[in-house]
């Protein structure tokens, strides 16, 4: 079931935590300069990276699998959204749409926002998510026009101090 209030997200980064080298996907509020950081599997993090750098594979990866299936099935993905955050394991659910039908499936953040980025899916997050788990950057107006090199090394500094305990709520 879809959460009530929810807020449009966009993918801001995937980096490394530098302590246990776990990837990391960064959310941004659309329309804010809230931050959610959430900790996936390096498989997931190579699925979005892929994605987002424009990388053609000679066959299709796990991802791109359900992306064409869906397609066979005449289905698709409509939004993803990061559900709720329970004993510091976010959830997620893919809204799909097939036949004029709306069905909601039980998914991983990390597998819900690689099919996102291939299907240009918006993404959400729950309010209540955000309000407990995203963290507030001071100098995000600087930041956003600044260049991605900037960016980049402003997302890496952040990495160097950030835990995944610092967002258990």
């Amino acid at each position: 079931m879809m959460p009530g209030a929810v807020q449009r997200m966009t993918i801001y980064g995937v980096s490394f935590d530098l302590v246990g080298k776990q990837p990391i996907v960064l959310l941004k509020t659309a329309d804010g300069n809230r931050f959610l950081p959430i900790w996936i599997g390096h498989p997931e993090a190579a699925a979005i990276l892929q994605r987002l750098q424009g990388d053609e594979v000679p066959r299709p990866m796990t991802h791109d699998l359900f992306v064409n299936v869906l397609g066979e099935l005449q289905a698709e993905v409509v939004q993803i959204a990061v559900t709720e955050l329970r004993e510091n394991t976010f959830y997620a659910r893919i809204t799909l749409r097939r036949n004029g039908t709306t069905l909601e499936i039980d998914s991983r953040p990390s597998d819900a926002i690689a099919l996102a980025v291939r299907c240009d899916a918006p993404i959400f997050a729950a309010d209540d998510v955000v309000e407990s788990s995203a963290i507030e950057m001071e100098d995000e107006e600087a930041a956003s026009s600044s260049d991605p090199e900037t960016q980049i090394a402003e997302f890496k500094a952040f990495l160097d101090d950030v835990r995944p305990d610092d967002f258990a709520g």
